[in-house]
């Protein structure tokens, strides 16, 4: 199978920079994928953050894409629920003109940060506990295809945009939930197995183009299976750079907050974990692809055809941008198609 591969950039706050510094080393890295052949770049959104610095998608995409040539470039995605849906699509519409056929938009249900940073998101309004994002979903689907029914009031709200400018139309879920919702509006599905590797399976893929195809839209949906991936010239030294994203998702959930820790902070900090930590760890990192160029393009062309994906989403998380770099580097000179 041949692979195309993605970039899925969640602007890590590296070493020696800050989080005003750091949205620059997205766009460094998007020229160099660019020139390494990678065929989509998309920008994640957190907030309230000290490890990562995309706080708005959309202002890196609109940079990036200047900077750029032929990559697609999208959000990776858009946190929806914060939004107004009409909003996001003249913004997106917006950059669907500006750069004709190169503008993805994906969205996602999860906040993206803390509840502060959701009810300070939500001013001068309050936060709702109603699911909204399925209406939201369709909402933003209508504006960007004009296809809200003549009697809809909205249907009198035009967003300039023509076929050839029109943003494709991406959801990211990390789970089955997701999948049914997409199918129904006609998106294409990114499997988040980077966020959830344990709970990703073929079969959301399956559901997704089931549902999809029932709903009119097509026999072949889009698809992209997005995974964690750190890459060096040898196994030892991925294991070692991994460190880091390794130990960023152990203290994901309900610990204090902290910076990204280098390499050396986290072999001494694994040297005084507990056997059941250790446990832990060792897990996290088997659920991501760590390794040699050679194993990392196996493990990944694995994984591809079981899911029947082919195209890849890497998200690298590292403490260092050389590292970061060498790795989307190594990677794409392994799957050779990707580089021409």
């Amino acid at each position: 199978m041949t692979l195309r591969l993605t970039v899925i950039d969640q602007t890590p706050i590296h070493e020696n920079c800050t989080s005003v510094t750091a949205p620059s080393t997205s766009v460094d890295l998007a020229i160099e994928c660019e020139k390494l052949g990678y065929h989509r770049y998309w920008l994640a959104e957190h907030h309230n953050s000290i490890q990562f610095a995309g706080a708005a998608p959309e202002v890196l995409i609109t940079r990036i894409a200047s900077a750029t040539n032929r990559m697609r470039i999208g959000s990776g995605g858009v946190m929806l629920t914060h939004y107004s849906p009409y909003k996001v699509a003249e913004t997106f519409s917006l950059l669907g003109g500006l750069f004709p056929g190169r503008i993805d938009l994906g969205i996602g249900r999860a906040p993206g940060g803390n509840h502060l940073s959701s009810a300070a998101l939500a001013a001068p309004g309050t936060l709702t506990q109603e699911d909204r994002f399925p209406q939201q979903a369709a909402e933003l689907c209508a504006f960007i295809r004009s296809s809200f029914p003549t009697e809809h009031p909205y249907s009198a709200l035009a967003i300039p945009s023509e076929a050839s400018t029109m943003p494709s139309l991406w959801m990211l879920g990390s789970g089955g939930g997701s999948s049914d919702l997409a199918g129904q509006l006609g998106m294409g599905l990114a499997l988040a197995k980077f966020i959830a590797p344990r709970f990703c399976s073929p079969a959301i893929f399956k559901y997704h183009a089931d549902v999809y195809q029932k709903a009119g839209h097509g026999a072949s949906p889009p698809r992209l299976l997005a995974l964690a991936v750190i890459c060096a010239p040898t196994d030892e030294e991925a294991r070692f750079i991994a460190g880091t994203a390794v130990h960023r998702k152990m203290m994901a959930a309900g610990a204090p907050r902290e910076r990204l820790l280098s390499p050396s902070e986290v072999r001494t900090r694994y040297q005084k974990m507990t056997q059941l930590e250790r446990l832990e760890f060792d897990a996290t990192l088997g659920d991501m692809v760590v390794g040699s160029p050679e194993n990392c393009h196996k493990k990944i062309q694995e994984l591809a055809h079981a899911f029947g994906s082919d195209e890849v989403g890497i998200v690298t998380v590292t403490h260092s941008l050389d590292d970061r770099i060498r790795s989307y580097r190594l990677l794409a000179t392994a799957n050779g198609s990707c580089a021409k």
